[in-house]
């Protein structure tokens, strides 16, 4: 069940709501906002009594149950779409559509400054970048650690870009949330569960990729570890999974966009770079995400593809960047046009 109390319900309120509904068998979570506390009452108790007594009091502005696993995240108990505020005017899940791009890990302050000013040049709005890479092989570059992080601070100053960059286990969370304004959780963290619980007191948004071998029902458990521990602002990144097929990285599951989209209240996002593996794919992906339904795309360029230290083959040089850019605009307005339609008639 989902409580959702009225706004500026009294501490005393609240704390009456949640001694009532243990008294019903239920544990709790609580979400604290500025002006209205949500409770989530899981385990099995005597839902349709609970609900009842609880509809009844005055500080109580709904109960609702909620059928599926994932509570806070889903359709039932959200109906209208969460946007993430990134950074001033940047908004994602709402009219604006949003693009994320940079090298896949910062190798030296001139790469990364090269690679902002391309990023801005082409639109996008976020400059993503690795600090901390975890790579399939111990002998592969594994990211410049904090002064990778100082760098895309730096670039930020100079570009005006928001960051994305991963943050791999809950010891370095504090350290990645002083400098970034999103935190990525890879497709290998998806259910490291130390790290997404100390997610949820980040207080950055956070960008979720799918695991490489996951469901989306786990994707979306996933997500709800984030909330319960306290975040809500979260996005969901399909970046392909793990199938027979070998002619790409990975298989990119683009339906997924969609069905998401009507799972859950949170922002979707796509990775055409990893979804693909190949430079040739990501901008006709990209245009698929845009017609699909994504909130948001997140994809690799470099200045230099041939020298990158890692992701080189699924990363766009200036010209392909720019021009994909380009051909993407027409698709981006007819996305707006029909997210501007959706929205409910203010009266």
């Amino acid at each position: 069940m989902i409580i959702s109390m009225k706004r500026h319900a009294s501490r005393e309120e609240i704390d009456g709501v949640i001694q009532r509904i243990t008294e019903f068998g239920y544990k709790i979570h609580a979400i604290e906002g500025e002006e209205r506390v949500v409770i989530g009452a899981i385990g099995v108790g005597d839902t349709s009594h609970c609900l009842e007594a609880l509809s009844a009091l005055d500080c109580v502005e709904k109960a609702v149950p909620i059928s599926a696993p994932y509570k806070f995240v889903s359709r039932e108990f959200k109906t209208n779409d969460s946007v993430v505020t990134v950074a001033p005017g940047i908004e994602i899940g709402h009219d604006q559509f949003v693009v994320m791009a940079g090298p896949c890990s910062v190798e030296s302050e001139t790469q990364i400054m090269e690679s902002a000013h391309l990023a801005r040049q082409g639109g996008a709005l976020v400059l993503r970048g690795g600090a901390f890479k975890p790579r399939t092989s111990p002998y592969d570059f594994q990211g410049l650690a904090e002064e990778g992080l100082k760098l895309l601070a730096k670039a930020r100053a100079e570009t005006g870009l928001a960051i994305v960059t991963e943050v791999m286990s809950d010891a370095e969370v504090p350290l990645v949330a002083e400098y970034a304004d999103i935190m990525q959780v890879g497709a290998r963290n998806m259910q490291n569960f130390a790290l997404l619980k100390a997610l949820g007191k980040c207080g950055r948004p956070v960008l979720l990729k799918r695991g490489l071998s996951s469901t989306i029902k786990e994707l979306l458990m996933s997500a709800e570890y984030i909330v319960a521990h306290g975040n809500k602002d979260i996005m969901l990144c399909e970046r392909g999974i793990r199938t027979f097929e070998t002619a790409t990285r990975n298989t990119c599951d683009i339906v997924s966009i969609a069905l998401l989209r009507e799972m859950t209240h949170l922002p979707v996002v796509l990775d055409p770079s990893h979804a693909t593996g190949k430079r040739s794919l990501v901008p006709p992906l990209s245009r698929a995400a845009v017609a699909i339904g994504a909130d948001a795309l997140i994809l690799e360029i470099h200045p230099n593809p041939a020298k990158a230290m890692s992701d080189g083959a699924q990363s766009l040089d200036p010209r392909q960047w720019l021009t994909m850019m380009e051909e993407l605009q027409p698709y981006i307005a007819l996305w707006k046009q029909a997210r501007l339609a959706a929205q409910p008639v203010a009266v």
